[in-house]
């Protein structure tokens, strides 16, 4: 019998960690992603699986346990909100430089500064671009259901140990808050302590024993005095980044083959454009859907095919326009017309208000008469 099951996308991810096999969890409650600890304290999975979760004392304190848990081999992860992300780049820099991987959830809510409770994508910047010091990257995955938000955390810790890198899953308090059906993942074991050194020679476990013997120390840093190794330590950094481009693009299009004017949205605010889509067929307007899957790295490609033919873009975020940066880039003409329509405070947008910001886009480029 499939374990199907109507939950809120913020208890879904304290399932779904148990279900990969974490070993950690070190978190912070924040709203409006507090259920993720909650939930995993009901869980109990100390009892069942062993695995640890643990209230730190701040998000700074949070994110050196996942640094300490990561350094081992372990699958750690941590959940916040924005400000709390906001406490976490430093180690984040550290452990893209160190090389760790981990998974941060960060259900975003308005800012700037303590800003609101209710729901925004004002992230994207902080996230994407990265919010530490230093010249890295992270892979963000940006989940528009409460399923994904199940199934990007076993895919989250896939692409963190297959790169060694922090990965980021980015949703938003309508995703995090809402309740929809998901069909829960199977239970996966935690791995053995001999799976972890054969599958993490770059872990710092010390002198093992017998066929698993290793050096005497293997110490995990990002600190490079030597301009030369640090400035070879970027290079290889970049062109590890430079593979997740080439190879991890992952994007969802809607009705886009011969569509004359594009939205481009993520999480809630793609959901809300699906609407729009459908609504605008329906009157005979060639309009499509673009959306991110992954935000690093961006689908520039499928926007710039897109682009070929089409007479306008209109990037709906909940937010004042960051996403907007990189739709343009991608399309690279800035004869293009590209519009932003959102929302912030807390507000959601309503497929209405996208409509008639699409209409108008329409209205300036000559496609509605």
């Amino acid at each position: 019998m499939e374990d199907i099951k109507l939950m809120k996308g913020n208890e879904v991810l304290a399932h779904a960690a148990v279900r990969c096999g974490v070993d950690g969890y070190f978190g912070y409650p924040i709203t409006p992603q507090s259920e993720v600890l909650e939930t995993l304290s009901e869980l109990r999975p100390w009892k069942t699986t062993g695995m640890v979760v643990l209230q730190a004392e701040s998000e700074v304190a949070s994110i050196n346990m996942v640094y300490g848990g990561a350094s081992v081999g372990k699958r750690v992860m941590t959940s916040t909100s924005s400000p709390g992300l906001s406490l976490m780049c430093e180690g984040l820099s550290y452990l893209a430089g160190a090389e760790l991987p981990c998974v941060v959830i960060d259900v975003s809510r308005g800012g700037p500064g303590l800003g609101t409770i209710q729901a925004s994508q004002a992230d994207y910047f902080q996230v994407v671009k990265g919010g530490g010091h230093g010249d890295y990257r992270m892979p963000v995955l940006a989940p528009n259901s409460v399923q994904e938000m199940n199934d990007f955390v076993d895919l989250a810790f896939e692409l963190a140990f297959k790169y060694l890198n922090p990965v980021v899953i980015l949703a938003d308090g309508v995703i995090g808050q809402m309740m929809e059906k998901v069909r829960l993942s199977p239970q996966k074991p935690r791995r053995t302590e001999a799976q972890i050194r054969e599958e993490c020679p770059w872990a710092a476990l010390g002198k093992g024993s017998g066929p698993m013997q290793r050096k005497e120390r293997n110490i995990v840093t990002s600190c490079y005095i030597d301009p030369e190794t640090m400035e070879r330590h970027n290079h290889k950094l970049q062109e590890k980044y430079d593979r997740m481009e080439r190879d991890e693009v992952r994007v969802e299009e809607m009705e886009t083959a011969d569509a004359e004017y594009i939205l481009v949205a993520y999480g809630a605010s793609s959901r809300i454009c699906a609407k729009v889509v459908e609504d605008a067929r329906a009157e005979g307007l060639r309009v499509g859907l673009i959306r991110p899957i992954t935000l690093f790295p961006f689908p520039a490609a499928t926007i710039r095919r897109a682009a070929e033919h089409a007479k306008g873009f209109l990037s709906v975020e909940l937010s004042m326009g960051q996403m907007i940066e990189d739709v343009r880039m991608a399309i690279g003409n800035a004869a293009m017309p590209v519009r932003h329509f959102g929302r912030t405070g807390g507000i959601i947008h309503s497929p209405r208000e996208v409509y008639d910001a699409l209409k108008q886009l329409m209205t300036e480029t000559g496609g509605l008469q």
